[in-house]
């Protein structure tokens, strides 16, 4: 028993482990994160999820409150407006997560109401009749956990920049007023905000008045949204800030910032006039709402939300003009102001039909991209996104499904980057001018209500007189994506190309082969020459009359369909395809593939890309498939490509060349470090030289741990490095940092230290500066720092902090500290160290591979004693040869 246990242990640690290492980076390890949770089988029926019914429709909310910054709190008053839709009222339930309540009058005689942990339930003396409206008027007090977020001198941020900002989705808001907290219901509202005077206060729609209070002193500012919206769009943002403006057409735009961060403003806000403009000719629909800010807040919840006229964005989008071309906010900003369209004018009935959000967001976000940089820097994007999706390769859940625990589980790579691929193929099907049309009619006719995938569809069928029902039933309802592969033959006799299609996808019960349209593209001595095939069955073979063979062979040559293909053509049409300068998907393509081969040959080619080509995302992809073949010849490529002008892929060489442990590869980035003034291609130096064990590393790391630079960005490589490094020698001057600058980190800077700090720690026999300079953290007012501390007691393995994180174990049930924490006393307990890179993970998976062959080694040795033993003869028997053998 013993045995077949572990067997299932290796198993499961060896999935875990590829899982793991497609995570990349930040932004790819949160997405992976979601896939595991959408990799999940299918839930039972008692899990699906529906939107809730609408017994009375709501018209307007007023909000009026007071926050406390110094207590980060507030008192508020709420009242609703609303009329029962087709049956008499009797009681009125509304969405309330811990609030303390005062008061609950209304228009109509109240019986009495209760108060829960997450609703207020008023019940009316009489039943209100149908079309009957009423108001209901709560007044309370809120401290809130989620929803709204206090950023305060007190909780370690920069004296000056004090503010406080909401979150309402999925569904926060509940928790600092009542409400009806589903995206299902639309109404008006309107926010009235006191605070300190030289405050600013924005929210949703149009300001009313401003007027101070002779005896307060407080501020009264009024902001009304008189257009119908969900709940969860409803934004306040209220502090000190300082502001950039602009005008596109009659429409204001702004752009704010905490007074500390307000000159790096400019370079994010650039775009925003040009996005508006691009979206109204595209969209074919004016902006809906009479204002546009958006405002950075600190260490915000997500990276940008798209609440209405009034968007929120992390302060980690602002940069410098230092990273050149690195960074930009072109993304974030189109894809939260297509939003203003899709997911604000019109709005998903229910999280199911998440994608009719975020699918269009991102989409869009392309197709500006494309418009501002280029149609190939559109097709880059889609082919990253595809590798992505298509990378999810035991994918069995759908776009739309009603099997999710929490409305978080949706938001992930189904409804974006595959839900932007849907709406691609259907633009590349139904043509760009009928595609405007259908998406056009669709957000007029649905304008400030909501939508379900169903309505999206009936507007396209309408339009265009075809059905699609097969499509969104293939690729909206049910799961995955065709995996092709794919075989070329040519046939000189007859001359025809043969071109053999197998769906290899897993087939199930929510994955079915796919019916699709595709482009086979020849080219050769003739010329070029486009043929269309209707790919339905498992296996087809398709031939082509052609006057001769063909150099190249392309499908889907112009990217227009989701799918994983496998098609490997010999090397003398991949080098052809390298050099097509009119197809830079195909140059993307042949790249990608080369990458997996280690001739001389395919180095050079690799290089001449690298240095010639003229799309940079080419450039950068060739960098990286120089890396993955990883010969001499390959680094010698890379070090003679340094001197790159594009900096975004002057950082991707520099990142390469330190994944090779060579003398030379190291020399190349202590020149890096001496002549660069990028930042961003400096962090990627300083973490290169992370794994030499040099005595002129040590200085260098030391050297910049001490270095000044936006947002603590060349302190945090340095750490990195150090945590690289592996060396107790750091644990001093990073203790000593940390002492005196943790002003000068951002919240996931700091944190991250913290975990290193433990891990440098984790081997030493006195441990107890850093336990108790980690325990100290433990309740910092920044979350995501106090609960670095908790997972860095954890990794320390030092016993004696098991009594402190025990306290952390009664938290609220299923709170983060109390995952954390009880993970970290376990791991505490156990006397193990944590398992917390992936270099750990890697050793752990390898030895239970050797295990699981030696379990397998015995297993085959028992198979072939009984094996044996049932061959061999009784005792005093004659063996006999059996008469049909010789």
């Amino acid at each position: 028993m013993n045995k077949i246990i572990r067997l299932v242990i290796v198993v499961d640690a060896v999935c875990w482990f590829a899982f793991l290492t497609r995570a990349e980076t930040e932004g790819t390890a949160i997405e992976c994160l979601k896939a595991a949770t959408f990799l999940a089988p299918i839930d039972s029926s008692a899990h699906r999820k529906y939107a809730p019914d609408r017994e009375v429709d709501a018209l307007h909310l007023a909000l009026d409150v007071t926050p406390d910054f110094k207590l980060r709190t507030v008192e508020g008053k709420a009242i609703i407006r609303f009329k029962p839709i087709a049956r008499p009222v009797e009681e009125l339930k509304l969405d309330a997560v811990d609030l303390e309540v005062h008061s609950v009058t209304a228009t109509e005689k109240i019986q009495t109401y209760q108060v829960t942990d997450e609703k207020v339930i008023v019940t009316f003396a009489e039943p209100i009749p149908p079309d009957k409206e009423a108001e209901v008027t709560i007044a309370y007090h809120a401290e809130p956990k989620q929803g709204l977020y206090f950023r305060t001198p007190e909780m370690g941020y920069q004296e000056g920049d004090t503010h406080l900002f909401t979150q309402g989705e999925e569904i926060e808001a509940r928790h600092w007023y009542p409400c009806f907290d589903s995206p299902n219901e639309k109404f008006t509202s309107e926010i009235t905000c006191r605070v300190s005077e030289g405050m600013t206060v924005l929210s949703n729609g149009r300001l009313v008045s401003e007027e101070k209070d002779p005896v307060t002193g407080l501020v009264s500012v009024h902001r009304s949204q008189d257009k119908p919206h969900a709940n969860y769009l409803i934004t306040l943002v209220a502090g000190f800030f300082k502001k950039i403006e602009d005008k596109h057409n009659n429409i204001p735009l702004a752009f704010y910032t905490p007074p500390s961060e307000i000159n790096e403003a400019a370079s994010s806000f650039r775009d925003t006039k040009d996005i508006m403009a691009f979206f109204e000719q595209e969209i074919g629909v004016p902006y809906p709402w009479p204002k546009y800010d958006q405002v950075c807040v600190n260490d915000f919840v997500a990276g940008g939300m798209e609440n209405t006229s009034c968007t929120t964005l992390t302060d980690n989008t602002l940069f410098t003009d230092a990273t050149e071309n690195i960074r930009d906010s072109e993304g974030l900003v189109s894809h939260e102001m297509a939003h203003q369209w899709f997911g604000d004018l019109v709005t998903c009935k229910d999280w199911s039909d998440i994608w009719l959000n975020e699918g269009f967001a991102t989409y869009y976000e392309s197709l500006y991209h494309g418009h501002k940089n280029g149609r190939d820097a559109m097709l880059y994007e889609l082919y990253q996104r595809a590798r992505q999706i298509t990378g999810m390769t035991n994918d069995t859940n759908a776009i739309v499904r009603r099997t999710y625990d929490s409305p978080g589980e949706m938001f992930g790579y189904l409804a974006y980057p595959k839900g932007g691929w849907v709406l691609h193929m259907l633009r590349s099907q139904l043509g760009e001018e009928l595609y405007r049309r259908c998406i056009r009619t669709y957000l007029e006719r649905h304008r400030y209500g909501n939508v379900v995938t169903e309505d999206l569809r009936a507007v396209i069928e309408e339009l265009s007189g075809r059905s699609h029902d097969q499509f969104f039933d293939q690729w909206v309802y049910h799961a995955h994506h065709p995996e092709l592969e794919v075989n070329y033959n040519w046939e000189e006799k007859t001359r025809l190309a043969k071109v053999s299609i197998r769906q290899a996808q897993k087939l199930g019960d929510n994955v079915s082969l796919f019916n699709f349209p595709l482009t086979v593209r020849f080219k050769g001595k003739f010329g070029t020459t486009d043929r269309p095939v209707q790919v339905k069955e498992k296996e087809e073979d398709f031939y082509f009359p052609l006057e001769s063979a063909p150099e190249t062979v392309r499908l889907d040559p112009d990217y227009t369909l989701l799918a994983r293909i496998t098609f490997n053509p010999p090397n003398a049409m991949l080098h052809a395809q390298l050099s097509d300068a009119n197809d830079a998907v195909g140059r993307l393509l042949a790249v990608e593939q080369l990458s997996a081969k280690k001739d001389k040959e395919t180095v050079a080619r690799l290089k001449e890309r690298l240095n010639q080509d003229p799309f940079y995302g080419v450039r950068v992809e060739a960098s990286r498939a120089l890396r993955s073949i990883h010969t001499d010849e390959a680094l010698e490529a890379l070090l003679a490509s340094t001197r790159q002008s594009d900096a975004r892929v002057r950082r991707q060489v520099v990142d390469d060349v330190g994944g090779f442990y060579r003398d030379t590869a190291y020399a190349a980035a202590r020149q890096t470090l001496e002549g660069e003034k990028n930042p961003d291609i400096l962090s990627e130096a300083i973490r290169g030289i992370g794994g030499y064990e040099k005595p002129e590393v040590h200085e260098a790391l030391l050297q910049f741990l001490n270095s000044e630079s936006y947002r603590n960005e060349l302190v945090d490589a340095a750490i990195g490095a150090m945590r690289l490094q592996d060396d107790p020698a750091y644990l001093a001057p990073l203790l000593d940092v940390l002492s005196k600058r943790e002003a000068g980190f951002t919240s996931r800077g700091f944190a991250q230290a913290l975990r290193t700090l433990a891990y440098l720690a984790r081997n030493e026999e006195k441990k107890d500066d850093v336990r108790e300079f980690l325990m100290g953290y433990l309740n910092h007012k920044k979350r995501n720092i106090h609960l670095a501390a908790i997972n860095a007691l954890g990794a320390l393995g030092d016993p004696k902090a098991i009594a402190v994180l025990e306290k952390f174990v009664t938290a609220a049930k299923e709170s983060p500290e109390r995952t954390a924490a009880e993970r970290a006393v376990a791991d505490l307990r156990a006397g193990r160290k944590p398992v917390d890179d992936f270099k750990n993970l890697r050793d752990e998976v390898l030895d239970l591979q050797k295990q699981n062959r030696e379990l397998r080694k015995e297993l085959d040795d028992l198979k072939k004693q009984a094996e044996i033993a049932e061959r061999k003869p009784a005792e005093g028997k004659s063996k006999k040869k059996p008469a049909n053998k010789k």
